[in-house]
């Protein structure tokens, strides 16, 4: 990875502007950017039409829907990626085969996925009567969206951990490609039934995991047998920091469920502006497979300049992503949700200006509590979250509208969260090395 780093060190420092931007991200990235992309503008494209092909309380219940599958996806599945690129770098550094990796995550997978399956069996009717406006068919459209996404994010783990990010980029273009054609595929052919909306998020990562699935399989080379720690034993409290993680991302549009059941116009409006003000948060996601595989090799091998080097690099360009989307969001942001998404015109600068600095204080926190996992310090990541979550809440009860409240609050949450993980960052980079290849993955342990 070095080598390919300074390879493109001397091009991109001729190449102008963009061309170094793009030369400080960690490598192999560039390959991932336009699957990234192509993903994040399949939210856009699915709102977009949702909002104009269905009534106003179908598209109220496909919000919630979008919400709470993003919500428990990547809080539940987006860890198992993550410590299934963790735990395959560090074996590819070691020289040890993965296979016995890949199947401990897919019984895992598979175990958790018929968990939540039995659960949602259970209490259909009242989570269709509390989100879904009573349609018990959207209950199975979320049920079966979290069998996809958990699935490609299970193939993805290993993709990335294999530093086979041509391929990962390949499933994560796939995944929003066919979002948009089976969108488009349903309008075009008259649909207004909610379910059916809800359903293209299922079946998309479903095809996108089939898709991708034999570079996987190919590149998992028999090893060592994993015992089942090697790959648990952090997966319960980043499952928990990433829920958390979630609940403070989506929390504008699921708290307004709750305080403001009957405005469905005003949820759908949040939903829009929540989803504009991320366009930097999609971006940043082409930034998180590659950046998760190099700060874990560099815990690794104990090259703690190096990791240092990633990771202020990495805040400088989230940094500037925040700048560079948040300005437009604040002053077109009305204008281009009621263009482009259909959204009603109940919102000001002001609610977007809270999402927009709320989702660079969140990328940023992002990016610190993958450091704190690359050194093994996951609970410490949690932590973070907890304290964020707590101060989320708190703000969600301040007086004033139901909107103001719910983006406010998110602000807080992200800022409170960034700036604890900071804190706690600080005190492990100055007290020791990051982990070395003895100590990287017991340490998750302490």
């Amino acid at each position: 990875m070095s080598e390919a780093a300074a390879a493109s060190a001397t091009p991109a420092a001729k190449s102008g502007p963009f061309a170094r931007i793009l030369s400080v991200i960690p490598p192999g990235t560039h390959l991932v950017i336009g699957g990234t992309l192509i993903l994040g503008l399949a939210s856009y494209v699915q709102i977009a039409i949702s909002g104009h092909a269905l009534g106003q309380d179908p598209r109220a219940a496909v919000s919630e829907l979008w919400s709470l599958a993003m919500t428990l996806s990547l809080g539940l599945f987006f860890p198992v990626e993550q410590e299934l690129t963790r735990v395959v770098a560090a074996r590819q550094v070691r020289g040890e085969g993965v296979r016995p990796v890949f199947r401990r995550a897919a019984l895992f997978t598979a175990g958790l996925l018929a968990l939540l399956c039995a659960i949602l069996a259970a209490t259909a009717g009242p989570v269709a009567h509390r989100f879904f406006g009573g349609d018990t068919g959207l209950v199975w459209a979320f049920a079966a969206t979290l069998v996809g996404m958990g699935l490609v994010f299970m193939t993805r783990g290993v993709l990335a951990g294999l530093g086979l990010f041509d391929s990962y980029g390949i499933s994560l273009a796939l995944d929003g490609g066919l979002r948009m054609v089976f969108a488009f595929a349903l309008v075009l052919a008259g649909v207004h039934e909610a379910i059916y909306y809800g359903l293209v998020m299922a079946v998309a990562p479903l095809l996108a995991m089939l898709l991708t699935l034999r570079p996987a399989l190919r590149g998992s080379r028999p090893g060592p047998q994993m015992p089942w720690p090697e790959l648990s034993q952090n997966l319960t409290t980043m499952m928990g920091a990433s829920i958390l993680a979630q609940v403070v991302v989506n929390a504008p549009v699921v708290a307004l469920a709750l305080l403001a059941p009957n405005d469905a116009n005003l949820t759908f409006a949040v939903l829009s502006a929540g989803v504009l003000c991320r366009i930097p948060l999609f971006v940043f996601g082409s930034l998180q497979p590659t950046l998760m595989t190099g700060l874990s090799t560099a815990a690794t091998s104990g090259d703690r300049a190096g990791f240092r080097k990633m990771l202020l690099r990495t805040c400088g360009v989230i940094t500037g992503l925040g700048v560079l989307g948040g300005v437009p969001s604040v002053l077109l942001g009305s204008w281009l949700i009621h263009t482009f998404l259909n959204a009603p015109d109940v919102l000001h600068m002001l609610d977007f200006f809270w999402f927009a600095a709320g989702t660079m204080a969140y990328m940023l926190a992002l990016v610190l509590g993958q450091a704190l996992m690359a050194v093994g310090r996951h609970k410490l990541q949690l932590l973070g979250w907890v304290v964020g979550t707590v101060a989320l809440v708190g703000a969600t009860f301040l007086p004033g509208g139901a909107s103001t409240r719910v983006e406010f609050a998110y602000f807080t949450g992200s800022v409170v969260t960034a700036g604890v993980l900071l804190v706690l960052l600080s005190r492990v980079s100055g007290g020791r090395e990051p982990a070395d290849a003895r100590d990287a993955e017991p340490v998750a342990t302490r």
